[in-house]
């Protein structure tokens, strides 16, 4: 008998099909079960490489042994005369048709099952989130994570950051590739999560990671694309090059990136090209550690000292004097009383900015600020400029921010949701977005979304304006959590934040000794009364209100919107603070907000 015949009538042909179809059912059904609990890639890996090692085994028993009445024996032990292996191969042969009308009856329906658009009402189902993460994980996209420093100086960390995201930066202006932001990109520095997470997290198809090893004049930079479907590499390089090369490394990087996708991905990617923004390597150091600060918000003080730097060592450095004017006009916020104009800098800087690229979005953002907050505001030119800073770059997630901020403290909580959704469709992880976007909402009256968005941000440990939601606590009667968050708001010992409270609790008794208490608090401890414009609201303080020069984005505005400023809109203290900081100049030139209407030329009534 040949060895092929012997093989057949062992049953060792028929033990491999059934072995093989069984493995393949086996890891489909590992594949699904590992993606539901988010089991670590090397899992099912172990899984592929047992199931490969078991199959000889299997063909080797197979061969070796014969299953029989009396239970399994050696096949060398048995008479041929006695031997079943005819009856074991027939039962073999029902075994696998059985085991194969699974997976062919799968096939038939799934090819036969039309595609149906999901009803709205089904929009948050889980079954939807899963087909809309496949979507775009299909669509060309990918996210840059941040290169990791492999440098012996710590503190040049701030260069690895900064070659992650210029590349990022270059890759953001390819037509019809999604990036995901740098906020969120970012997120999952230092962070041990495997690539198709992150990739699932992030909604992205592609992730590039990298690490930077600096010395010298001299710069290492290893770049990876990977394919978070499968979790393949595409491409993948290194570079040693001299620092003076810096601009034609990203530029390479950033092509290989393009071609790579465009040849998996077989679509068409417009190409790229990085522009040398600078000659000056020191000036683009020091631009590079300056944007790492003012993005983190951590020592402004610093961050303008090395942009002013980078300035002067490249006067005609475009992107540097943009940060600088960012930085100065942030500023004005972070680092109060210390004798410096930062509003005047941060005009400056975005003016000479503006003089050397007019495309540019982010100084007209700036000049849009500064004219909210000069006294008297001009709310017609800081629309202007917001709308211009947004034209030039709809991606532009700040712009969205502060043209957020600027519908809500003038009373246009619609078109503040709006853009603030922008926002974070742009940038889901941008805290700032979301808690500002749950004080709008609060305005509009709608109080169980702004909880939505309120604890998005809180469970994040992030902490804007949450402040705003305290009169909506003590209205539900948390009297201690809305204790301990006026306390927070004050920042300060021995604040009189239970004044406040029991105001909000007792709305229609006599405050006056509580407004003095505050009073004497201020003055104490060296404290804007203005900068708590919910105390003051609580406390019927109005009068405070009229003054001019309230700044026309800061956290007063929007306060007075809100539901516990209703009793104020009503009043001519509201009157006048709306003339005084020309509200009403802006309101005659783009419309009166829902709650309040014109009667006459030049004057109007709020609800």
């Amino acid at each position: 008998m040949s060895f092929f015949a012997e093989l057949k009538r062992r049953n060792v042909v028929r033990v491999g099909i059934a072995y093989l179809i069984g493995g393949w059912l086996l890891l489909q059904i590992a594949d699904v079960v590992l993606n539901n609990i988010a089991a670590p890639d090397w899992v099912f890996k172990a899984i592929m490489l047992l199931v490969g090692i078991g199959l000889p085994i299997a063909l080797f028993f197979a061969w070796a042994f014969e299953m029989t009445p009396e239970g399994v024996k050696r096949e060398s032990e048995i008479d041929r005369s006695q031997s079943i292996t005819s009856t074991t191969g027939r039962k073999l042969d029902r075994t696998i048709i059985m085991v194969l009308v699974i997976p062919l009856g799968y096939f038939i329906w799934q090819s036969q099952t039309p595609d149906t658009t999901v009803e709205p009402m089904q929009a948050e189902t889980p079954i939807t989130e899963t087909r809309a993460v496949e979507t775009l994980a299909q669509e060309p996209s990918i996210a840059i994570l941040p290169f990791v420093n492999m440098s012996a100086d710590p503190e040049q960390e701030f260069f690895s950051d900064g070659i992650s995201e210029e590349i990022l930066n270059v890759l953001v202006r390819v037509k019809g590739l999604k990036v995901a932001s740098r906020t969120s990109s970012f997120t999952y520095k230092g962070k041990d999560l495997n690539i198709p997470e992150i990739a699932r997290q992030l909604k992205v198809g592609n992730i590039l990671e990298g690490s930077v090893r600096k010395s010298g004049n001299r710069v290492r930079i290893t770049a990876q694309l990977i394919n978070a479907n499968d979790d393949r590499h595409l491409w993948s390089d290194t570079f040693d090059r001299e620092l003076t090369d810096i601009f034609a490394i990203q530029d390479e990087i950033a092509r290989a990136i393009v071609n790579a996708l465009k040849q998996e991905l077989n679509v068409g990617l417009e190409a790229v090209k990085v522009e040398t923004v600078t000659q000056n390597l020191d000036a683009y150091e020091l631009y590079l550690k300056a944007r790492g600060l003012f993005t983190a918000r951590q020592s402004l003080d610093i961050a303008n000292q090395l942009f002013q730097r980078a300035v002067e060592l490249d006067p005609d450095f475009t992107q540097a004097w943009e940060g600088l004017a960012a930085s100065q006009q942030v500023s004005n916020e972070w680092l109060l009383n210390d004798g410096i104009d930062h509003q005047q800098l941060a005009i400056q800087a975005a003016e000479k900015a503006i003089a050397l690229d007019a495309s540019l979005s982010m100084p007209y953002a700036v000049l849009s600020l500064a004219n909210a907050r000069q006294s008297p505001p001009d709310f017609i030119a800081a629309r202007k400029n917001l709308d211009m800073a947004i034209a030039n770059d709809p991606n532009n997630t700040t712009a969205w921010l502060w043209s957020g901020l600027f519908y809500k403290a003038l009373g246009f909580p619609d078109k503040a949701i709006s853009d603030l959704n922008r926002c974070l469709k742009i940038d889901p992880a941008y805290l700032n977005c979301e808690q500002h976007l749950a004080q709008a909402y609060l305005i509009k009256g709608d109080q169980e979304r702004a909880m939505q968005h309120l604890v998005k941000t809180v469970e994040a440990n992030f902490h804007s304006i949450d402040w705003a939601f305290i009169p909506l606590l003590t209205r539900s009667g948390d009297h201690l959590l809305a204790l301990y968050m006026a306390d927070s708001m004050t920042d300060s010992t021995y604040a009189p934040v239970i004044d406040y409270i029991t105001a909000l609790e007792n709305p229609d008794a006599n405050h006056s000794a509580q407004l003095l208490r505050l009073k004497r608090w201020a003055e104490k401890n060296n404290q804007d009364m203005m900068m708590f414009p919910h105390i003051l609201l609580a406390l019927k303080a109005y009068d405070h209100f009229a003054d001019t020069g309230i700044p026309g984005t800061s956290t007063t505005l929007p306060a007075i919107w809100q539901v516990e400023g209703t009793e104020f809109r009503q009043t001519e203290y509201f009157k006048q603070m709306v003339r005084n900081n020309s509200i009403l100049l802006y309101w005659q030139s783009a419309g009166f907000p829902d709650q309040c209407r014109a009667l006459g030329e030049e004057d109007f009534e709020c609800e």
